[in-house]
């Protein structure tokens, strides 16, 4: 090891203690410098940490953002896992008010935009620790386990917080291969110091802790003014080092070597000038068919679109236009995949994005660079409501009482998918956050259609039939198909008007077109029809993916595991005793 050319010190202030260099440190000792975290989508990693954690973006690093002391960039990667049990088992942020923050981000994450809160034994999510103060974990959307403490001397990004099989074998390798210098965080907790940032190391009592490599927090990364010299030096201690370079990708000159630190944690050193690297994808390009496709037909000589296809691909395309869309024909694959990051991210409230099909890096289909659902008017926009329609609407939005916070009586007071009834047509064909698929069986004389959530299956008939009679209606009204060419026409009609889709009335006429436009896409349609509503017919289209192989329809016990409905009902009558 090379010796610290000057002493440092470890001085309290306010409390706290604070390493300090008195002069200069040798040239080849690390200062920490940045961490990667593993995303699926930079952008949108970038606004969050901006958002919750009052983080700052950098001209010129659309995937990095300055958190006081600590760069934070975010590469485009699959994960295995979050942070919890690797050798870096969270990163902390402090905030004078730490109870005012854990309350706006418990709120956050009722209302979704992926915000999840750890809870201790006794439910609380605050605690206080001797000698240290208030401290409460979160997690962002990507699995990385943070921790909020209340220090008003040091504001923003605070600690690394690491966990060793042995912390202080884990301390004397930080100390002679990268130069630390040891201290105790307020008198209390074993760390080391690099330059102003503390990285604390706790006992890990469960076995080994996994590597950090491809987890959310995939590697720290520290600078060191003479890289070359340093890397000799390690490689001379027997720490296996790969050799510094300029890495495919990278914004600057500036070379990258890797080494295994203590625990699996895995180390990026970097030279003076580091400017990260560029951006990729995870999700595949989107396939568009160029050459003619000759539909496979049935033994019985009809189109066959039988299989699991899903909707996951189209999971994120609005149903309208955006109005600030402008010209825009498609969209790139970039800001498709942003997208689709948002709608999960929407979401997490319900579900780790583990459940959710459509977490880009799990779902093995490209997002849709479609616009919008709507192509019919040309302005992408529903047209307007009639009079009557406005009216059906003001009276729909003052029965949902349950809305605006009313406590509900029954059952019949709740949506009709939270009692797990139906999602109404076309509803139930929307591509939402999960159970996507759709299955299509046919024979002679008839198409059956199941979709996995609720589990609604229609059996369409395909010859000459009638309707059901007037006087017979139902959730999903009565559906005739036919063919047309390559192309399955479905009329429906008959709806008993108890679910609407946006506003529709009981005198909808839906029309569906399912078209299969290459071997692996199935191409759908619909046409509202009701001039009750609105004061023309509109058309909307989006796409299926087949996807045989990794998907498949179980079973979806809505009214088994319906715990919703149950605590809804519960704590409206316990609402009422209190306030009887």
């Amino acid at each position: 090891m090379i010796d610290r050319i000057f002493p440092a010190a470890l001085i309290a202030v306010a409390g706290f203690m604070v390493w300090t260099p008195t002069l200069a440190v040798a040239a080849d000792e690390a200062q920490a410098h940045h961490m990667h975290l593993a995303t699926p989508n930079s952008s949108e990693s970038v606004k969050w940490y901006v958002e919750y954690l009052a983080c700052k973006t950098v001209a010129g690093r659309p995937k990095l953002v300055n958190c006081g002391e600590m760069d934070i960039e975010f590469v485009a990667r699959t994960t295995l896992g979050g942070s919890q049990g690797t050798g870096v088992n969270h990163i902390s942020f402090s905030f004078a008010d730490v109870k005012a923050k854990m309350d706006e981000l418990e709120a956050v994450g009722v209302r979704g935009s992926g915000v999840r809160l750890q809870r201790f034994a006794d439910g609380s999510t605050l605690q206080n620790l001797p000698g240290l103060g208030k401290h409460g974990f979160i997690f962002d959307p990507w699995g990385t386990r943070i921790e909020l403490v209340e220090d008003p001397d040091v504001l923003g990004f605070h600690h690394i917080h690491l966990q060793s099989v042995a912390p202080e074998d884990a301390l004397t390798w930080y100390v002679d291969v990268l130069g630390a210098e040891r201290g105790k965080f307020k008198g209390e907790l074993d760390g080391l110091v690099f330059g102003s940032v503390w990285l604390l190391i706790e006992q890990y009592g469960d076995g080994k802790p996994a590597a950090t490599d491809e987890r959310s927090i995939d590697h720290l990364g520290f600078v060191m003014a003479e890289l070359e010299t340093a890397s000799q030096r390690i490689a001379d201690q027997g720490v296996d080092l790969q050799q510094a370079v300029v890495p495919e990708g990278a914004r600057s000159q500036a070379k990258r070597a890797f080494l295994a630190g203590p625990d699996g944690v895995l180390i990026a050193l970097v030279e003076p000038g580091w400017g990260g690297t560029e951006d990729a994808l995870i999700a595949v390009e989107e396939k568009v068919a160029t050459a003619p496709y000759t539909v496979v037909r049935t033994p019985w000589d009809e189109p066959d679109l039988q299989g699991i296809w899903t909707g996951n691909p189209s999971h994120g395309i609005p149903l309208e236009r955006p109005v600030n869309a402008g010209e825009t024909e498609s969209l790139t694959p970039q800001q498709a995949a942003a997208r689709r990051e948002r709608g999960t991210l929407g979401s997490i409230w319900g579900y780790e994005r583990e459940w959710r099909d459509t977490t880009l890096g799990y779902d093995k289909s490209a997002p849709s660079r479609q616009v919008a659902m709507v192509i019919d008017p040309p302005s992408g926009r529903i047209p307007p409501m009639t009079e009557k329609g406005r009216e059906l609407a003001a009276a729909a939005r003052e029965a949902r009482g349950y809305a605006r916070g009313e406590l509900v009586s029954g059952p019949e007071d709740l949506p009709n998918f939270v009692r797990c009834i139906t999602r109404g047509l076309p509803g139930l064909m929307m591509p939402g956050i999960y159970n996507n698929g759709l299955q299509i069986v046919q024979s002679p004389g008839y198409v059956a259609i199941q979709k996995e959530m609720i589990h609604e299956t229609r059996v369409i008939p395909t010859t000459a039939k009638p309707h059901l009679g007037p006087k017979l209606k139902q959730w999903l009204g009565s559906s005739r198909g036919h063919w047309e060419g390559d192309t399955l026409v479905v009329q429906v009609k008959g709806f008993n008007g108890r679910a609407a889709y946006r506003g529709s009335s009981e005198n909808m006429i839906l029309t569906e077109r399912y078209r299969r436009i290459d071997e692996n896409t199935l191409e759908y349609q619909f046409t509202v029809d009701d001039p009750t509503v609105w004061t023309r017919p509109w058309t909307g289209m989006f796409r299926y993916a087949k996807d045989d192989s990794q998907y498949e329809l179980v079973e979806y016990a809505c009214h088994e595991g319906n715990y919703g409905m149950t605590n809804i009902l519960s704590a409206a009558r316990s609402k009422d005793k209190t306030e009887s």
